[in-house]
This record gives structure tokens, sequence and C-alpha cells, in this order.
């Protein structure tokens, strides 16, 4: 067709919102956006979501309007994401929050274990040690999130920035309420549970920082078209012979040393939390990539090799 006509719809009151006419073939989802911009300014592009069926999915930007199903007058439905903040941000807000309500616990404020306590130190060293694990691994976070991450999503709802500060940092406050309080006892079996549980956390962070890095450089050149990840020469990528989400694989395993380090009940929780919340990501991710990759390797599975 030399040309389209483009209808867009409200995707619940079906009411027509505008008519674009004369829309070249070729033209990109973000290329309708940005003329849907035009005409409604306070619905900047990000907090757009058009899509083909009213509950159907969100259409990719960089889909073309002519590979799409539609005759010469399309119809597409408009959805308002609600107000967006991107990821950059939303990482470093989530992630400074529990690095700096730790230490409020550690070095024992006194609005927080009472004037008895305020200022001391904790007489037993894996206190000291879980502290430098626990910035450690937020510290990485914030450096990864700046230098490495590359989102196929530039935004996010503002909405739910409350709702992950809330788990982030709550957690964060519950576990330092009770390994750095006055009354808490090392583990059971001592230096051996503690220096087994430092060298696989240590092995889990370097796998984790090691799989973001190649997921990273798939996208080196700006392209967010969705590709099949390899292991590389990076031992620790070569999980990726088995699982389709190894950072997740490294970060659960992170967890589960640290909850074995302080062997803290709250500590447990949270790594349990972790781990039914990643593996529902994890297995939405594998699903993807079974239904765009015909040739995806068969005997990865989501997030624990042979088993899930």
């Amino acid at each position: 067709f030399a040309s389209y006509q483009v209808e867009i719809l409200d995707w619940k009151t079906k009411k027509q919102l505008c008519f674009l006419d004369k829309v070249e073939p070729n033209a990109t989802i973000r290329e309708i956006r940005l003329m849907f911009h035009k005409l409604y300014p306070r619905w900047y592009p990000a907090r757009q979501s058009i899509k083909l069926d009213p509950k159907g999915k969100s259409l990719r930007d960089e889909e073309i309007l002519q590979h799409l199903p539609v005759g010469t007058t399309a119809t597409l439905y408009f959805k308002d994401l609600g107000p967006q903040i991107g990821w950059t941000t939303v990482f470093l807000i989530e992630y400074t929050g529990p690095l700096f309500i730790y230490f409020l616990f550690y070095f024992r404020m006194p609005f927080v274990y009472g004037l008895d306590e305020r200022f001391t130190s904790s007489p037993h060293p894996v206190v000291n040690l879980a502290c430098i694990c626990h910035s450690f691994h937020y510290i990485k976070r914030l450096i990864e999130t700046v230098f490495v991450h590359r989102f196929s999503h530039g935004t996010m709802p503002l909405r739910n920035i409350v709702k992950n500060c809330l788990y982030y940092w709550g957690f964060a406050a519950w576990l330092a309420y009770y390994i750095n309080h006055p009354l808490y006892t090392p583990p059971s079996y001592g230096k051996k549970q503690i220096n087994f549980a430092v060298i696989m956390f240590l092995l889990c962070e370097a796998g984790n920082f090691s799989i973001h890095v190649a997921l990273s450089d798939l996208r080196r050149n700006g392209s967010k078209t969705r590709k099949i990840p390899y292991p590389t020469k990076n031992p620790f990528t070569w999980l990726f012979f088995f699982v389709s989400c190894p950072n997740y694989t490294y970060e659960v395993g992170t967890w589960i040393s640290f909850t074995i380090m302080t062997q803290c009940v709250p500590v447990g929780l949270f790594t349990l939390l972790c781990f039914i919340q990643m593996t529902i990501w994890a297995k939405d991710k594998h699903c993807t990539y079974l239904r765009e990759f015909k040739d995806y390797p068969s005997l990865r599975m989501p997030i624990i090799p042979f088993l899930l």
C-alpha cells in the first residue's frame, strides 16, 4: 500500500482519540507514538501502551505497521500507563536505600536499640563481615546500574517505585535489626560455617556480575532486539548451558550464602521470597525465549539446572 490510515481508540471506552492519515507503510510503532504525542502532549511516548487488541499485549517500538495484521485502515488501541520513571533512576533509589539503612543498625544509633547500646560495636566478628558483604552487594548493584545494565524498557510506572522501595528498604531494616542486635548470637558451627558462606557469597557475586556483563554485551550497539545468550570463555557464564537466567540463579545463591553466614531467620525469609519472585521472572523469560527462537537450547531450564 502507498499509505495507511491509522485510527487510535481508547482501549476501555472505544472512543476515537485521533485519526492519522497518510502514514508510511514502514512507519514503526515508535513513530506512531510520536505522532500521537503531538496531538496529546501529556501522553509522552513512554506513557503510551499501543495495542492491536484492547486486552492484548503492547506493541514493541520497533514493530513496523505494514508487517502487522491490519488493513489499509489500521485500528489501534491506546492505554495510559500513567507517569513513568527511568529504570536507571529506579534502581539507584532502590539500592541506595538498603545501603544506608543497614548502617543505621550497624552503628547502633541510639534511636534504634536504646541509649544503653548507642554507638557500641558487636563482639562477634561475623557482624562486621555481614555488614561488609551486604554493603558490597548493593554497591555492586549500583555500579552495574550505571555502567553495565542496558534496559530493553526505558521506564516503569512511577507508582511501582513506592512498592519496590518498601520491599527492599523494609527488608534491609528488618535484616539489619536482628543481625546487629545486642543479643545476636553467631552461627552454630562458628568459623567453618562463616568461611564456607563467604566463599559461596563471593563466587555467586562474581557469577552474577559476569552474567550481567555477558547480557550487556548482547546489546552493545544499542539494539533492543532480543538475542539468545550463550556461554563465553568466562567460566561463570557456563551456567548458560543449563539455565536461561543464571543471573537469578547466582542472585539466589548470594542470599542463601548470606543466610548461612548470619544464621538469621529474617534473612532466610527474604531469600525465600527472592527465590519465588525470581523463579516467576525466570519462567516468563524462558517462555519468551522458547516462543521467539525455534533453535533455543532444549537442555536449559529457567533457573535451576535440570529441575526448575
